[in-house]
């Protein structure tokens, strides 16, 4: 077990926490000193969606215990850039999951568009869950997916994700709420 707070390491990517002052920095718009905090270059598409980093921000604010489930960079390695983000919504075990399990943990990802189609956001998302589940005994996950999201889909089907609600967001409109649990993680992550 590695601490909580490491960076995550796969075969081709870095997954490293974007602290307070990084995600301040971005969402100011200065993306050079929020790379240089971050230590790899960050993609200007970063800012064309901000909620996710909002919402990180006010996690961190509201939670103590958040810090190592916040938003982690995607960074690919041999080009020390940023290429997504990937982030569960809360700490273990919030009120609005225990309807799919107790102790579950919700998790968003997005990979930037020069990016998509190559692998990256499987890497992360079995890197993340195996993760919680070694550091945290996490047993099961939730994922909520737009119904036109179409790649988004097909990843979490590949994983052993079963759908199992639709919810309507306030942000986000319909998504399809999926889950898997333990027993499907210990096939999918070898």
């Amino acid at each position: 077990m590695i601490s909580p707070f490491s960076d995550i390491v796969t075969p081709r990517l870095v997954l490293r926490l974007m602290n307070a002052e990084v995600i301040s920095a971005s969402m100011d718009g200065k993306l050079a000193e929020a790379a240089l905090l971050l230590g790899a270059k960050i993609p200007v598409e970063l800012l064309e969606n901000l909620s996710t980093l909002n919402y990180n921000r006010e996690q961190l604010e509201t939670d103590q215990n958040y810090m190592p489930w916040s938003a982690r960079a995607i960074i690919l390695a041999n080009e020390n850039i940023m290429v997504g983000i990937v982030r569960f919504h809360s700490t273990p075990d919030p009120e609005y999951l225990r309807m799919y399990a107790r102790g579950a943990v919700e998790l968003g990802y997005r990979i930037f568009s020069n990016y998509r189609r190559m692998g990256y956001a499987k890497e992360t998302v079995k890197a993340v869950l195996a993760w919680a589940g070694v550091n945290f005994n996490i047993t099961s996950f939730v994922a909520s997916v737009s119904p036109s999201n179409v790649p988004s889909f097909s990843l979490i089907n590949s994983l052993g994700f079963i759908k199992v609600d639709e919810v309507m967001d306030e942000t986000d409109g319909l998504e399809h709420v999926f889950m898997l649990n333990s027993n499907f993680i210990t096939k999918q992550l070898h």
